[in-house]
């Protein structure tokens, strides 16, 4: 059928990816540094997405298409990780999704109450607990001599911003690895933790996600690695609130 449909121009898009929280379908993904639909049946054409492209390189095209599908989208946002919006008649189904404050929780825009710290005599600076570089998923080398012998923590990136004490509590003396499960694709993390599992002597994983449904998908990922790398590792899952306590 021939119907309206977001395109995407890879020249002009810089990765940025502004415009993947952007889309509550979750239609929209980073691969190799670029935005791309990930298929025409989670688009349903109306372009919340393009007030968030920086660069202009996002419109709106008719062409061939399959036909907006609500299961597909409901099925794939659970795929992700995300929960998917609560049915409405076909015509208010995108409007319910696009509203302010709607979409997945995990880009849901929420002011948080920070505790009051004025007056406080200023707290001794820590040190930091950091044993290695690079420490982003994709930069680094799977037989990295850090990854030897030694206890692994696979953060989601908002993790130690969320959780003030992440170098103490769970950063020393680990090797580390981050990444978000929202903005790059997962299946690409599956298999650079795969690989990494296969070629390095991890002892322990400890997975930490923050508490957004989307979050979910770090996770998934790291147990789907584990269990195609064929060895048996103690793994352990932590959740972190956005308001930084462990839940």
């Amino acid at each position: 059928m021939i119907r309206k449909i977001v395109q995407i121009d890879e020249e002009a898009c810089n990765g940025c990816g502004l415009c993947v929280p952007a889309c509550a379908e979750g239609a929209i993904r980073i691969v190799d540094g670029k935005a791309v639909l990930s298929a025409d049946n989670l688009c349903d054409g109306l372009g919340a997405c393009l007030g968030d492209c920086p660069r202009n390189a996002i419109q709106i095209v008719e062409r061939e298409a399959d036909a907006f599908d609500e299961e597909a989208v409901d099925e794939h946002l659970r795929q992700i990780g995300c929960e998917p919006a609560p049915h409405a008649p076909l015509h208010a189904v995108s409007s319910q999704r696009h509203h302010a404050g709607g979409g997945c929780p995990g880009s849901r825009a929420t002011v948080l109450d920070a505790p009051k710290t004025a007056g406080e005599p200023p707290a001794e600076a820590q040190p930091s607990r950091l044993r290695q570089w690079p420490v982003q998923l994709h930069l680094v080398p799977p037989a990295a001599p850090y990854f030897q012998e030694a206890d692994l923590v696979i953060a989601a990136d908002c993790v130690p911003f969320a959780y003030a004490d992440f170098h103490r509590d769970f950063l020393d003396g680990r090797a580390l690895v981050i990444g978000c499960p929202k903005l790059d694709d997962n299946r690409f993390y599956q298999e650079k933790l795969a690989e990494l599992f296969r070629v390095s002597t991890i002892k322990s994983i400890t997975v930490l996600r923050m508490e957004v449904p989307c979050c979910g998908g770090i996770v998934m990922a790291a147990r789907q690695a584990l269990a195609a790398s064929g060895k048996e590792i103690p793994f352990r899952e932590v959740t972190i609130g956005i308001q930084g306590t462990v839940k």
